[in-house]
């Protein structure tokens, strides 16, 4: 059985297909049509909800998800607000913008703008107003296919930007003590259907270890921002769901002196600010990684897990030279990250194995780490060639290098011949040339619908030379070698 609250008011439920999106349920199951389907991948915003979960000041903390691709188990000991809550006399805020502001067309969309603003007011109210950055960052995720972003953004600047008004039905977000919702997640959650097909949810590693044990081909879940897929885009049947997402030891974020080590369920908005305070170059980058409805869902562990030779992750972390720690009943090992992928979707993970850390060098002084994701749009889009880079420095020599790249080859996978060139030269046009060279023996890339072949290689050469000119101009001239933002 999973407990969890509906828009204020507590829910519970034991037979439920473990396979079924909170989007279907609220939709068939609660009759809630406010939420739409637009995409059911995670691209368009349209089924925009709100979670709530306990948060370190004894709270509960907002974020804005896809329900399209959050599967319904996940909901235990959560708060969920769909746009149907807001049905009230007192208007949000931002309802009222969007309304002053012309900000709905055919409105298929607006459901999905307002949860997003919503998500935002929520998290800033008392607080201080938001930022133009973070308005645009939370709208990031939705699309008008009306073309109607203008009046959209006007309204977001209104009740978020300009002042941050205060709305009548805050109520609506503390339907319980906090120390409730904490008490039902620290409890063990599960769903089978009528057909057998089983969702757990293990709150002790131990747990997780026994499970995988006995269910060697059960599938692992974390934020299911990729899983989902299989459900929902190829129409795959899941029989055995086991989720990591309430084990507390996998959500961890640690650092000594050496090594930050992030645990595998972390989210990119639980780990992301930490990791980019060591090397910012993951900032831009995270921010470009899916949308932030994405990035409260999506996990460290299973953007690795999934062997994608596109995840954004493993190529900056094997550049980095990052560890990888896997578990299971029969204990535990460490392994190189870059020993971790074997062939396309193929990993070293034995039966019944998880990723339980991620392990990642602290920087030393004159190390430099240049991260580069090429993709058609700015905002939530898949890459075509990611490259990351990492020099260690001699005043402008190459002392030691690793180049890894994303989108080359079936796996994430280091550049031998490019590093080669690159190790113990100085860092010039001439040594770039030679690893650009170097590229055509260390990679035969494939063409497919995001790029072809010969654009992926001339990318991936181009991008040494960017790193070399960002390495001349300092962090002074960064903001003039990077689009990050918007015109």
């Amino acid at each position: 059985m999973i407990e969890f609250y509906l828009n204020g008011q507590p829910e519970k439920l034991d037979r439920a297909d473990p396979n079924m999106s909170i989007l279907d349920w609220l939709r068939t199951k609660k009759r809630l049509s406010g939420t739409k389907e637009g995409c059911a991948s995670g691209d368009c915003g349209a089924c925009t909800v709100l979670i709530g979960s306990p948060s370190a000041d004894g709270g509960l903390h907002y974020t804005a998800i896809n329900s399209c691709i959050s599967l319904v188990g996940s909901l235990h000991g959560k708060h969920l607000i769909s746009v149907d809550a807001l049905q009230d006399e007192n208007a949000h805020p931002v309802q009222a913008a969007m309304v002053e502001c012309s900000g709905s067309q055919c409105g298929f969309c607006t459901p999905g703008f307002i949860m997003s603003m919503v998500g935002l007011h929520q998290q800033v109210v008392g607080k201080g107003n938001a930022s133009e950055h973070q308005m645009m960052e939370a709208l990031a995720g939705n699309l008008c296919r009306c073309t109607g972003y203008r009046p959209i953004i006007e309204a977001g600047r209104r009740t978020l930007v300009d002042a941050v008004q205060h709305w009548d039905g805050a109520a609506l977000f503390e339907p319980a003590p906090a120390e409730q919702f904490a008490t039902t997640r620290s409890t063990t959650a599960s769903l089978q259907d009528d057909e057998g097909k089983r969702f757990d949810a293990p709150v002790e590693l131990t747990e997780l270890r026994s499970l995988l044990a006995a269910n060697p081909d059960a599938r692992l879940v974390a934020g299911s921002t990729d899983l989902a897929l299989e459900i929902t885009q190829q129409l795959k049947v899941l029989p055995q769901l086991v989720s990591v997402e309430q084990i507390t030891e996998l959500h961890a974020v640690e650092g000594d002196e050496k090594n930050l080590t992030i645990g595998s369920a972390a989210t990119y908005s639980e780990f992301g600010a930490t990791l980019s305070a060591d090397w910012p170059a993951f900032a831009p980058m995270l921010e470009r990684l899916g949308s932030l409805q994405i990035r409260n869902r999506g996990t460290l562990g299973g953007n690795i897990g999934n062997a994608s030779p596109i995840g954004d992750m493993p190529p900056p972390l094997i550049a980095l030279g990052a560890d990888i720690q896997l578990d299971s009943a029969n204990g535990e090992r460490w392994i190189a990250l870059q020993d971790f992928f074997v062939d396309y979707k193929k990993t070293v993970l034995a039966p019944g194995e998880f990723i339980r850390a991620v392990r990642v060098p602290r920087p030393q002084a004159n190390e430099k780490l240049f991260l580069y994701k090429i993709s058609k749009r700015l905002d939530d889009d898949i890459s075509a060639v990611l490259g990351a880079f990492w020099l260690q420095f001699d005043g402008d020599t190459v002392s030691d290098c690793r180049l890894a790249f994303g989108g080359m080859a079936g796996i994430p996978k280091r550049a031998a011949g490019a590093e080669a060139a690159l190790r113990g030269a100085r860092f010039d046009e001439s040594a770039v040339a030679a690893a650009q060279a170097a590229l055509a023996t260390d990679f035969t890339p494939l063409s497919d619908v995001r790029a072809s072949a010969s654009y992926r290689s001339t990318v991936a050469g181009n991008l040494l030379l960017r790193a070399l000119y960002e390495f001349r101009a300092g962090d002074a001239g960064k903001a003039q070698l990077m689009v990050t933002d918007y015109a």
